[in-house]
């Protein structure tokens, strides 16, 4: 049996540990918030001027690397959102972000190795592997959230 006397200590301390998290909650949300209108801008301006520069084509490839980058900065937000909000954490904004980055590593290996004259053999091994890879890392990740919303009822973690 446990000791009643022992148990206003640890609602206390409980209350203490949440109040904490939720402090480093707003600031990751702050920290992303901010990161995600630099890189929005800084996207705008580079679109400008490939626009005037009539280079937009050649740069497109990193013009969309941003975007992606864009938007898992804005998934990892409503993730942290999710997580002060709720007290919980839901597997769904994870799959998501990793979906994105997995994504985001394919266009951008893609590019490289379509910019590379004549790759040696071991390169374009490299290559393969990697996008084979990150291939059934999207098709694995991408799985498993269809049967997340498939599944009746909300999956999280739930925290005190």
């Amino acid at each position: 049996m446990r000791d009643q006397s022992k148990q206003p200590i640890r609602t206390w301390i409980a209350r203490v540990f949440t109040a904490v998290e939720d402090v480093v909650y707003v600031g990751l949300g702050l920290l992303l918030a901010i990161a995600a209108i630099v890189l929005l801008v800084g996207g705008f301006v580079a679109f400008a001027q490939n626009v005037a520069a009539n280079t937009l084509g050649a740069n497109i490839i990193a013009l969309l690397d941003r975007i992606l980058l864009i938007l898992l900065v804005v998934e990892l937000l409503y993730t942290v959102q999710v997580s002060f909000r709720e007290h919980t954490i839901v597997p769904e904004p994870f799959l998501i972000v990793g979906i994105i980055a997995a994504i985001r590593r394919v266009l951008v290996i893609t590019a490289e190795f379509g910019h590379v004259p004549q790759p040696a053999d071991a390169v374009f091994q490299r290559f393969l592997w990697e996008l084979s890879i990150l291939t059934v890392l999207v098709f694995v990740l991408v799985v498993s959230l269809l049967l997340l919303r498939k599944r009746p009822g909300q999956i999280s973690a739930e925290r005190a």
